[in-house]
């Protein structure tokens, strides 16, 4: 029989590959349902292809253009994100794919974790966001996760059936992105056009901007934080710019261990799909050639200021990364409309963060309540206000 999928993010990077590889494998899956952004233009062609049971779009006026042709096509159309997470929750959906960008896929997330499904997670933000409150309704629900990005899906394969005791620490790497070689000079006042050019991976524009800040990676310890039960004091950092080596674990007796693969992330996708099968490759292999000139550096924190922020909210855990990811969130959307220069998205987020009092986060009210003060207070610093 075969598995039905509801993917969020359908028409992103990340859906558009899950789809690539459903359709190779269309013996083994089915899907159910797709929910999407903006870019309806994409999703008729996805809707016409993989003919799904439900819809979901961002905008009401989009679901009324859509719901012309629902009948014609045979789905069910929906929108906002009560759209997203009854896509993210239906009975029938074996698997839920996460991955909506940013902070709006927190709560579909979370509806899928609450429903008990099993989810391939591509969206960062959802544990930055609330951790805390996700791992207590996992407790709850038979909700399992399967991280889709390069640098956790390497720790799970890594860590598996692997004695945890045994791990003195967890490395995940980080390409640099495109100001690695930069001098500060360069990057603070650094145009849209240089930060969205990415040397290694072709992603959406929030992660990509992300990834020139590493604020990208510093959400990435927050996942592992939470993914793997990981202390902070655990968890390192190091760049890497060949984009090859993902992950390491350095153990107790000295030895380090590593997950290597091709820049490609259809290779996590296809794990995750298959889990804990491992078909077949549609990827050309790495090869051993190309491991001759593998370079490895410390982070400049200096240059990336950003993801000392990410760290500190890390440490300090509660209510600090909701604020983090949300403070950031406005930032990156103010500089890719060209309202803040480059170096500012570090600013905004810093005072954001200066001006926060931490408090736990128990339930899903306590998460929202401070993602609306978060922000609130970040477009108002943006804004000029006090």
């Amino acid at each position: 029989m075969r598995k039905k999928i509801s993917i969020l993010g359908s028409t992103g990077s990340i859906g558009r590959m899950v789809l690539e590889i459903l359709e190779i494998h269309s013996e083994r899956f089915e899907i159910l349902a797709l929910s999407a952004g903006e870019n309806t233009s994409l999703l008729i062609e996805q809707i016409k292809k993989f003919r799904p049971s439900f819809v979901s779009v961002k905008k009401e006026e989009d679901a009324k253009f859509l719901r012309k042709i629902s009948e014609e096509l045979g789905f069910k159309i929906l929108h906002g994100t009560d759209g997203a997470s009854t896509v993210a929750s239906l009975e029938d959906a074996d698997i839920v794919v996460s991955a909506i960008s940013g902070i709006e896929g927190f709560l579909p997330t979370y509806s899928a974790v609450k429903a008990g499904k099993r989810i391939l997670l591509a969206n960062k933000e959802s544990l930055v966001m609330g951790g805390a409150v996700i791992k207590k309704e996992m407790e709850k629900s038979s909700s399992f996760l399967i991280p889709v990005d390069s640098e956790h899906n390497a720790l799970f394969q890594l860590t598996g059936k692997r004695d945890r005791e045994g791990i003195k620490k967890y490395i995940i790497t980080a390409s640099g992105g495109p100001f690695f070689k930069k001098e500060i000079e360069e990057i603070k006042h650094a145009s849209r056009e240089e930060a969205l050019n990415h040397p290694v991976w072709k992603m959406g524009k929030k992660i990509t901007i992300d990834s020139a800040t590493l604020m990208n990676k510093g959400f990435e310890l927050i996942e592992a934080h939470w993914l793997f039960s990981i202390p902070p004091e655990n968890l390192d950092v190091f760049i890497h710019p060949q984009s090859i080596v993902h992950a390491i674990i350095e153990q107790r007796d000295g030895s380090m261990i590593a997950f290597l693969s091709t820049p490609d992330m259809r290779i996590p996708i296809q794990y995750a799909l298959f889990y804990p099968e491992t078909p077949d490759t549609i990827i050309s292999p790495l090869g051993i050639e190309k491991l001759r000139n593998l370079e490895f550096y410390p982070v400049d924190y200096e240059k990336f200021p950003c993801l000392s922020l990410a760290i500190f909210a890390l440490k300090e855990g509660g209510s600090f990364p909701t604020v983090l990811a949300v403070a950031n969130e406005v930032a990156v959307n103010q500089f890719l409309r060209g309202k803040i220069e480059f170096f500012e998205i570090y600013k905004v987020i810093e005072k954001v963060i200066n001006e926060h009092k931490k408090c736990e986060l128990n339930s899903l009210e306590e998460v929202l309540m401070i993602k609306e003060w978060a922000e609130r207070r970040a477009i108002e610093i943006v804004g000029g206000g006090k």
